[in-house]
């Protein structure tokens, strides 16, 4: 599937990007990846799929990988220690870890937010209250603020695994979405905000929504994004 955003959109930047999601794409995982998906720039994971499934999109397409946990058991610097002592804390072959974090993709000339996890409803790890999740968000001040001041926008997607609220997300507990993310698109205007979490059943009515400036996307399982093409709602 493919989401191709207006002309002259992102004016600052010119990227495609593969999306990815909650569940292993039989059509990402195969060994025409590369036919599929070998003229992506970028590729941005919002949680809850293995490490292994990254490093294959990374040996497969050479490309960079961001990514952020879901509300499962995800991937933390202190597993690296634990289980790979010689490793560096972000072992280059699951991708760059941005949970909690602002990075600067100088080559692409690209901002990515990072927040990852779910509304807490169980206790399990990467569960947040409403309180926590926004409190994590404004760790973010300081990073943001920087880029606005040195490029001249705050950020350009805001990757997260839960949906903002009331914007495709669900109704129960764990999937109920964070408030302070519609925060985040009022002050920080991203142009793009991409979140997992709410599975999709009907590819072909996958939810994408206009919160003022931002596009916000659902990409369960994957989902590719063309900054270069009009809409078109081609898959």
């Amino acid at each position: 599937m493919m989401l191709n955003l207006p002309a002259g959109y992102l004016y600052y930047w010119s990227v495609n990007i593969l999306c990815i999601s909650d569940e292993v794409d039989p059509l990402v995982y195969s060994p025409n990846v590369k036919k599929h998906f070998g003229d992506v720039d970028l590729v941005l994971s919002a949680g809850d799929l293995g490490t292994r499934y990254y490093e294959f999109i990374i040996s497969s397409l050479n490309k960079p990988l961001l990514f952020v946990n879901g509300n499962h058991k995800g991937w933390h610097p202190e597993d690296a220690q634990k289980e790979q002592p010689l490793k560096p804390i972000v072992p280059d072959y699951c991708g760059e870890f941005i949970d909690g974090r602002v990075v600067y993709l100088r080559n692409l000339n690209l901002i990515v937010a990072g927040l990852g996890g779910s509304m807490e409803y169980n206790g399990g790890p990467d569960q947040y209250s409403e309180t926590f999740q926004r409190l994590r968000m404004l760790r973010l001040f300081p990073a943001l603020l920087w880029h606005r001041i040195f490029h001249g926008r705050w950020c350009d997607i805001l990757l997260t695994h839960a949906a903002p609220r009331g914007v495709g997300d669900g109704q129960d507990r764990c999937h109920t979405g964070f408030t302070c993310f519609n925060t985040f698109i009022r002050r920080y205007r991203p142009r793009l905000m991409l979140h997992g979490h709410v599975h999709v059943f009907d590819l072909n009515e996958r939810p994408v929504s206009r919160v003022g400036d931002t596009t916000v996307v659902n990409v369960f399982k994957s989902y590719v994004i063309d900054t270069e093409r009009p809409i078109s709602g081609r898959s």
